[in-house]
């Protein structure tokens, strides 16, 4: 099926400030600016070839005015090596933590907590 061919994948989040949102993840998660302008922030890992994780100014032209409210219905999800660590740097962070940690059914510890702009973010770590 050579017209359903795929070049690139990631995820956007909305948010009232990407450049704030941007550091955010970057310190909460190692993330690094791979690009950035005053509307869209591109973050990427060193350690993970391919990923590539977007945050998109809510009030841009590109993003239909019916689609700027606060997310809902999705859970970003992030697996760690050390979840301790990033949990502390979520606290200095001041981000709203939802769940403190909690070893899940499939045998991961996990926190649940809201990013600046109200995003669900699971930080788990294998056990």
């Amino acid at each position: 099926m050579e017209d359903s061919k795929m070049y690139r994948a990631f995820t956007n989040i909305l948010s009232g400030d990407p450049d704030k949102a941007a550091t955010f993840y970057q310190t909460l998660l190692g993330l690094v600016r791979h690009f950035d302008s005053d509307w869209f922030v591109l973050l990427t890992h060193p350690d993970f070839p391919g990923f590539e994780f977007g945050i998109l100014s809510r009030d841009h032209e590109t993003v239909p005015a019916a689609c700027r409210a606060v997310p809902s219905g999705v859970v970003l999800t992030f697996v760690v090596a050390d979840l301790e660590a990033v949990l502390e740097r979520a606290t200095a962070l001041d981000a709203r933590i939802i769940e403190t940690p909690t070893l899940t059914p499939y045998g991961q510890m996990r926190v649940l907590l809201h990013d600046l702009d109200g995003s669900i973010v699971d930080i788990s770590s294998p056990r």
